[in-house]
């Protein structure tokens, strides 16, 4: 095509991307007004029918929102002649009955990411729009069948092209450019769990969220009512791929870290290995549950009660009596407290009366005086503090916060829930530290084990109700009472009835899908999506589990990656005891990320500590990594001078990845951001520097891993800047290393790497 041809191609293109937007706004407006429309109606229609269009027209209304900036990505031509625009949202011409715009998660849009010059599959000619908000600024033809028929070889450089574009602060989504193995995997619609395993850059984390995206466009009605769940390593890692699915159209997510997965805790700080390794055990579930036990006491010396007759006591036979009663009905923790207290009361009353009528209760009449007495000690011990204070010293209210807080800080409240097992003394810390990642589950866990006595709660609740109802009925009688009327005129009362009008005055939730789940904890969601699941424990898959009964999940990681000691080292073991052997897994195995060049440093590091592991094979070619060894106390000017250097390019994002305590003695420039390998887990960014490898080594069996992540989070170049001679995985092969000019007093390589 001459450049002639090209640009009256471009033009053509550019009316009818025009076009499409001016049906956006008008479908948009049309959404917007039905929107008000429904929300204002009051009459005509049953409440549960309103709120239903009411949801539809949101919906719709958030998905033409969403389309806005990349509407169309490209078009497809067919063998027949048909020529189909493929994009973010599907738009109809009512007027001629055919299809503006194709959504990309229809089946009709699938030949665009499939089709191969090797199996064009019907397809002449593959366009990828390149687009800046409503400005189509060029596009790339795909060639799959030549004029005469016959098949044609083209690169189709779209995916690199994007690929290598400079990175932001959000992931961008990919519906552009997804490629064959990728859309297999999206489009695969089966229930049940399916895992996504690939190596850095492959694309895992952006596959399985437009595989979110294309479930939740088939299957609206199912996913929809209940939400979908995402779980990602880090709140980083969260913020980066937040702006993908609602850029898709999809609102009803809830996007959450490991350290969130019981609502109102935050945790960030990390444990030591022992200590994460010991509460992400399963063991742990035993462990709270004799924590929990632990609170149901027996007092070792007797409780005295002073009532106004008599004194009673609560001693071991009695509160045992009441404590196995309260077991055996099954009920958790909180909920038995109460038939623990009805019961430890019935035989307190017992005991009052036989001591105040001893000698004469056999007599005659004495049932009924017995009764007489029991309901006087009974209305006694209501009300009494001795008998309130025995009840909560013996069996506690407690909340999970409260439980874990006492377990963690008493050595002997470790030492009973451990129950002759494990020693969990490495558990030990003060009451008032902060929550760690891993306390999220076994928060969870608690509060499975303790449960809610919602008794009172609904006594309050049905309170309420009956107040509002009483007040209605005196509203409606003042009315009734002001009203000039005759017999044939219609009263207050006439229109409606004191519990209708007391239930105009309830305020209903009208918080989103996601704003609901996310804050509680028994909420079930529809789907399930776990990033970086490589790194969760068996206490953490427990939680996840409850969260999605139906067991549709999506289940994305690498463990060549793993770093957790409490992580399992391979998926069977993780889903075995969920799904059986009921669950797919699908490979990743291109990496359209990391450059050639840096993959190369990578994969020694690869072969050094996981040797039987395949990297995956990077397509795009980049900058050669550059190297450099510095004193230790020329560290911080170095790494200044070398992040100067690279942010001359514009555009380009810097990370500086390093061991905690090396970050802890360097100054970061402004211009870069400091993070740790776990924290720059699923992240990329353009260059990278990567501080001191031998201090990333220095963590045992997991330094390895990490090092593998900070190596290839870079999309352009990597560097290292180290202080000491390099680790063997990292020494010799200089063909692969940059020639880099010497600043802060940088020691030269000799051949060796030595």
């Amino acid at each position: 095509m001459s450049s002639v041809e090209k640009q009256d191609e471009l033009a053509a293109e550019r009316r009818y991307v025009s076009d499409l937007y001016a049906h956006l706004d008008a479908e948009k407006a049309e959404a917007a007004a039905r929107l008000e429309e429904e929300s204002g109606r009051t009459e005509g229609a049953r409440l549960w029918e309103r709120d239903a269009r009411t949801a539809h027209w949101s919906r719709r209304l958030s998905q033409l929102r969403a389309a806005e900036n990349g509407l169309c990505f490209g078009r497809m031509d067919r063998v027949d002649g048909i020529r189909s625009y493929i994009g973010r949202v599907g738009l109809f011409d009512d007027e001629v009955d055919e299809p503006l715009l194709t959504d990309w998660r229809a089946p009709g849009a699938q030949p665009f990411y499939c089709a191969t010059e090797a199996a064009p599959g019907g397809i002449v000619r593959r366009r990828h729009f390149r687009t800046r908000g409503r400005l189509l600024l060029g596009f790339h033809e795909d060639v799959l069948v030549s004029a005469d028929g016959s098949e044609t070889v083209g690169a189709d450089s779209a995916i690199i092209s994007s690929l290598s574009a400079p990175r932001g602060e959000s992931m961008r989504d990919i519906v552009a450019t997804i490629q064959a193995e990728q859309d297999e995997i999206i489009r695969l619609d089966r229930p049940g769990v399916l895992v996504i395993e690939g190596g850095p850059g492959t694309g895992k984390t952006a596959v399985a969220l437009h595989r979110v995206a294309f479930l939740l466009y088939h299957h609206r009605e199912r996913l929809s009512r209940r939400g979908v769940l995402v779980i990602g390593p880090n709140a980083g890692f969260l913020r980066y791929i937040g702006s993908v699915l609602p850029s898709l159209g999809e609102t009803d997510v809830v996007l959450a870290a490991p350290g969130e997965l019981y609502p109102g805790v935050t945790a960030t700080a990390e444990d030591g290995a022992e200590q994460a390794k010991i509460k992400g055990d399963a063991s742990m579930v035993d462990v709270l549950r004799r924590a929990v036990a632990d609170r149901q006491e027996i007092p070792r010396e007797p409780i005295e009660i002073e009532l106004s007759d008599v004194a009673v006591h609560v001693d071991a036979p009695l509160a045992e009596q009441a404590r196995e009663r309260a077991r055996s009905v099954g009920l958790p923790h909180n909920p038995a407290r109460r038939v623990f207290r009805e019961h430890l009361g019935a035989l307190l009353v017992r005991q009052a009366v036989c001591r105040i009528g001893e000698g004469w209760l056999n007599t005659d009449g004495s049932a009924d005086l017995y009764d007489e007495l029991a309901a006087d000690v009974r209305a006694e011990l209501r009300s009494h503090p001795g008998f309130h204070d025995a009840v909560e010293r013996l069996w506690p209210a407690l909340t999970p916060q409260r439980l874990l807080a006492e377990l963690f800080s008493s050595h002997d409240r470790l030492a009973a829930a451990a129950g002759g097992g494990a020693c969990l003394a490495a558990l030990y810390r003060s009451a008032d530290e902060a929550w760690t990642i891993p306390d999220a589950p076994l928060l969870d866990e608690a509060a499975e084990l303790l449960g809610e006595d919602l008794v009172e709660e609904h006594r309050q609740a049905n309170q309420k109700k009956q107040d509002a109802q009483d007040y209605a009925v005196g509203v409606l009688q003042i009315l009734d009472s002001h009203d000039d009327h005759d017999d044939e005129s219609l009263r207050a009362s006439d229109v409606i009835d004191a519990a209708s009008l007391a239930g105009r005055q309830e305020e209903g939730d009208h918080r989103e899908l996601a704003e609901r789940a996310a804050a509680d904890r028994n909420w079930t969601y529809g789907h399930l999506v776990v990033d970086e699941a490589q790194e969760l424990s068996p206490m953490a898959w427990r939680v996840l589990m409850r969260r999605c009964p139906s067991r549709s999940a999506t289940i994305v990681g690498d463990l060549a990656q793993r770093h957790s000691s409490a992580a399992a080292g391979d998926w069977s073991a993780v889903l075995s005891h969920y799904v059986g052997d009921r669950w797919a897994y699908r490979g990743l195995s291109i990496n359209y990320r990391t450059p050639i060049e840096v993959m190369a440093v990578a994969a020694n590091v690869l072969r050094a500590f996981a040797p039987g592991l395949k990297p995956p094979d990077s397509v795009r070619h980049g900058d050669k990594p550059w190297r450099r060894r510095v004193e230790a106390d020329a560290l911080t000017d170095a790494l200044r001078d070398a992040v100067e250097q690279e942010a001359k390019a514009d555009g380009r994002s810097i990370a500086v990845i390093a061991a905690p305590q090396t970050l802890a003695t360097v100054a970061v420039p402004e211009d870069a951001v400091a993070l740790t390998p776990a924290a720059a887990k699923g992240l990329e960014f353009d260059v990278v520097i990567v501080l001191a490898p031998d201090e990333i080594l220095r963590d045992g069996e997991h330094g390895g891993a990490d090092l593998y992540v900070a190596l290839t989070r870079a999309t352009r170049r990597l560097g290292i800047l180290h202080t000491a001679v390099p680790p063997a995985c990292l020494a010799g092969g200089d063909d692969r290393w940059a020639e880099v000019s010497a600043t802060g007093r940088a020691i030269p390589l000799s051949p060796t790497g030595k």
